[in-house]
This record gives C-alpha cells, structure tokens and sequence, in this order.
C-alpha cells in the first residue's frame, strides 16, 4: 500500500515545491489525509486513464510528423524538382533546411516550453508547423521553399523535446520505454499512411500539380490536430480536467521513486551550467547526431531509392507501406521484451540499443555490396534500415531516464536534439546526384554512423554502472546502509541527478 499527498490552498509556486511539501496546486479541491492509502488496482486503473488521456494525442501527432518530412521525398518524385527547376544539391539542401530552422529555434523553444503550458505550447506549435507546410505548396522557386522548410523546422523544433518532458511528467522510469515506444510506433504507422497518402494523391487529377496537393492536404490535417491538441491534451497532472483529485494525487505519488521531480517552471541557471558540464550532455549529443545521419538520408532519399530498383512512381510510394509497419513493429518488440527483462531487475536499455542496430548494420552492407541487378535483395536489405528507429527510441528513454532536475532536463533535451538536427543536416550531403540511385557514398556514411553509436552505447553504459556502483559503495558505508535511504526526502526537490545521490542511472 502506498500513502497519498495531502492538499490544502496554494500560491502560484513551482509544483515540484508542492509536491516537496505535501501538496497539489488545486486550490477548491477537498483535502486528503497524508496516509490515505492506494492499491495497485486503484494505480493501475489510473494509468490506464492517463494513457488515454495522453498517448493517442502524441500518436497521431508523432505521424503527422514522419508523413511532413517525408513530403518533400513524395514532392520528388511528383516532379517538383523539375517544376521549380531544382538541380544539383539544391535538394539536399532542402532536405537539410529545414534542421537548420530547428537547430537556430531548439534552445528557445525548450526555455520557452519550460515557461508556458506545455500542451497548449506544443498544439500552437503544430498549427504553425501545419500552416507553413500548405504554404510549401505556394513556392515557385527554391529561394522561397527553402525559407519556408526552414521555418517549418523551428516550429517542429519543441515536438520530441516536448514528448520526452511529457512522458517523464506522467510515467514512472520503468513505465517510459513503452510509452515512448508506442507514440514514436506512429512514426513506422506515418511511413505507412504517408505511403497511402502519397498514392492516393498521385491519383488526383486537377488543376494543381499532384506535389502541391501533398503539402496542402497533410499541411491542413496538421494544423486541425494542432487545434486538437491545444484543446485537449492536459498540460501536466496537477491541472488536468481528466482526472479527479484523488486520481491527481495517484498520478504524482505514483512517481514517487522516480526521484526525478515532475516539473518546474522557473529556469535554474545552476542546473543549465551543470547540464553543460556533465559528460552525458554530450554523449547524447553524439547519440543524437550519429543516430540521425541515416535517418537523414533514407527519409529524403528512401522514395528516390526504391525508384531505382525500377518501379513506377505510384508503385514506389506503395512500396514504403510495408517498410513503415516494420519500423512499427520493431519498435513494439523493442520495447516489451525490454519491458519483460526490466521487471527482473536487469538493466537492459543499451543491449537492447544495439540488438537492434544489427540489422540496419546487415542492410546498409547489403546496400553496399549487393549487385545493381539484384533488385528484390536490395529492397530487403533497403527494408533492414527501418529497426534504427526502435534503437533511437530507447536512446530517447535513456536521456528522460538518467537526467533529474527539471531545468537540466529541459537543457539536455535540447542538446540531444542540436545533435539530432545536425545529423539529419549532414545526412542528405552523402547523398551524391552523380551517385543516383544507389548513393554509395550515402551508405557508407550509415554503416559508418551505426557502428560508431554501438561504440557510445557500450562507454556510455560502462560510464552509469561505474556511477551506480560507486554510490552504492559510498551510501552502504552509511548508518542504515543503502536500505535506510529516505527516497522521500529527495523525491520531488528538483534535484539534479549528480546532486541527488539516491539517484540511481538506468541503462
């Protein structure tokens, strides 16, 4: 059984401190005793709520997302490099573009996300970005659709930072590989519809160009799911209209052993210097670059890919139906088996990281090697790509997992994803012209990347069993040895994790 936080009329201060104290920003809300017990029945039915609560919105969004950058592959070959008469690396540059825009705009939007309700911040985001996808459809050269995806980019820029903070704020440690797992599902699930989406409009037949009609159609549902969103998803525990004041108090107590706080909206400038000055900033910083150079090439350049293995347009795009489904259920395997181990007590995220870089491994060598003529093996291989996206999830996880205080979270969501822009900005360059369509050079820059994330998966998780071990050593020479601990007194005071040593890394 397991007690509850009492309640009582509060002043606008930060809901870590509340919950450090006892207490629940609900200022007409009845007051609950401080041992009012819960059972994990009640828990459970609880967490089911809040994933309906929370999940869907994220989902359908995290689509949206994949289907708006693969626009521009559709766009290809729908013939807007010949309309807006785009040669040589100019759509590389396009495809690069767009993660200058959400390089320039990452840091601001995290402080900005941290200040503002972040569900509403989120949904304003997604309009935005949504608006100025329907305005690709008005370029009519590559000067002005270049601006364009550039500020698509910085208003995409707080979408993952804004999930991973989400899913901490509402999900135990253990808890968060499986939801991140099933939000980012909807990235294979996007491939897939963007597939459907993309062959259905090449079918239209009117007046506009069928790649004016792919950025007006998905730019318009973007923005309605933006207006979704700003509506309904409920910005954290404390203010959400889905849930009853026992159920608030279930949703923070229940994070208790997080040890990780729930959020903060004042900016600690210790906690920004210490991000800066901790190793692991800059691990996922490199996690985030090398894990998206691949990405970078295949989502811009997938569509031109398999159309050289000699399919029709239309044929082409059905072809990345079944590569999105892969990607879904890579991510869904991923994360339940390593669900299944973490409930023995194992630490099992970064094995798992690289289990499932093997076959993107296996693929971008077959890519590699395989003959111009062996046209079903090289789309199989082409089809081993897609499981890198279950490794970046738990890479994803790793960061929310191992980073506490909010303002330090917020800081190192933020280089994570500078390292992500940078590596889908590098990504389309190996991308030759001369090299169309097998792109060898582009290849190599995956094989090269893949290999190099196995060698920081493997320091970075020698790194936190090293920190685990020596607190354990300095904490069981203690009175009361590790099982005397006080969890609670540390559990929401917006601690860093280097300054809470009853933090322990997950890896």
């Amino acid at each position: 059984m397991r007690s509850l936080l009492n309640s009582q009329q509060v002043d606008d201060i930060s809901q870590n401190e509340l919950y450090q104290r006892g207490s629940l920003d609900c200022k007409d809300g009845p007051k609950y005793d401080n041992h009012e017990p819960i059972d994990s029945a009640e828990e459970a039915r609880v967490v089911r709520k809040i994933d309906f609560m929370i999940l869907p919105y994220l989902a359908v969004c995290y689509a949206f997302f994949y289907i708006d950058k693969t626009t521009l592959s559709y766009a290809a070959i729908f013939g807007i490099r010949e309309d807006l008469k785009i040669h040589g690396q100019q759509y590389s540059w396009l495809s690069s573009i767009f993660y200058f825009g959400f390089l320039a705009w990452a840091l601001p939007t995290n402080f900005l996300m941290q200040r503002f309700p972040i569900g509403k911040y989120l949904g304003a985001n997604i309009f935005m970005w949504g608006a100025l996808l329907m305005c690709q459809a008005a370029a009519t050269n590559f000067t002005t659709l270049a601006v364009l995806r550039a500020l698509s980019g910085a208003a995409e820029a707080c979408s993952d930072p804004a999930f991973m903070i989400i899913t901490s704020m509402w999900y135990s440690r253990r808890q968060q590989p499986i939801r991140m797992g099933l939000w980012y599902t909807a990235n294979g699930f996007g491939i897939a519809l963007g597939g459907l989406l993309g062959y259905g409009i090449g079918h239209i037949k009117a007046g506009l160009p069928s790649w004016k009609f792919e950025f007006l159609i998905i730019g318009a549902l973007c923005s309605i799911w933006g207006i979704v969103m700003m509506i309904f998803l409920p910005d954290s525990p404390v203010t959400a209209k889905g849930l009853d004041e026992r159920e608030k108090r279930i949703a923070v107590e229940r994070l208790r052993d997080n040890q990780t706080g729930i959020e903060n909206k004042h900016l600690k400038w210790y906690q920004v210097r210490e991000a800066f000055t901790d190793y692991k900033t800059y691990l996922f910083f490199v996690l985030g670059f090398f894990g998206n150079v691949p990405n970078g090439g295949i989502s811009n350049f997938g569509t031109i890919i398999i159309k050289g293995f000699g399919f029709s347009t239309l044929v082409t795009t059905l072809m990345q139906v079944p590569y999105g489904i892969l990607i879904a259920i890579s991510i869904l395997v991923c994360v339940f088996l390593n669900d299944k181990f973490a409930a023995n007590g194992r630490q099992t995220r970064c094995y798992f990281i690289l289990l499932f870089l093997l076959p993107n491994i296996s693929g971008s060598f077959g890519l590699a090697f395989l003959n111009a003529d062996n046209k079903a093996g090289r789309l199989m291989c082409y089809y081993l790509t897609g499981p890198y996206n279950a490794a970046f999830v738990m890479v994803l996880s790793l960061t929310t997992a191992n980073v506490a205080g909010h303002s330090k979270k917020v800081v190192t969501n933020a280089v994570l994803f500078l390292g992500y822009c940078a590596g889908n900005i590098a990504g389309p360059f190996f991308y030759k012209t001369s090299q169309s369509p097998r792109y060898q050079l582009g290849i190599w820059s995956m094989i090269v990347s893949h290999l190099a994330e196995v060698c920081i998966i493997l320091l970075l998780r020698m790194l936190l069993s090293r920190e685990n071990n020596r607190r354990d050593r300095i904490q069981s020479a203690l009175p009361g040895g590790l099982e005397g601990r006080d969890l609670n007194a540390t559990a929401f005071t917006d601690l860093t994790d280097r300054e809470n040593e009853n933090f322990r890394y997950i890896y």
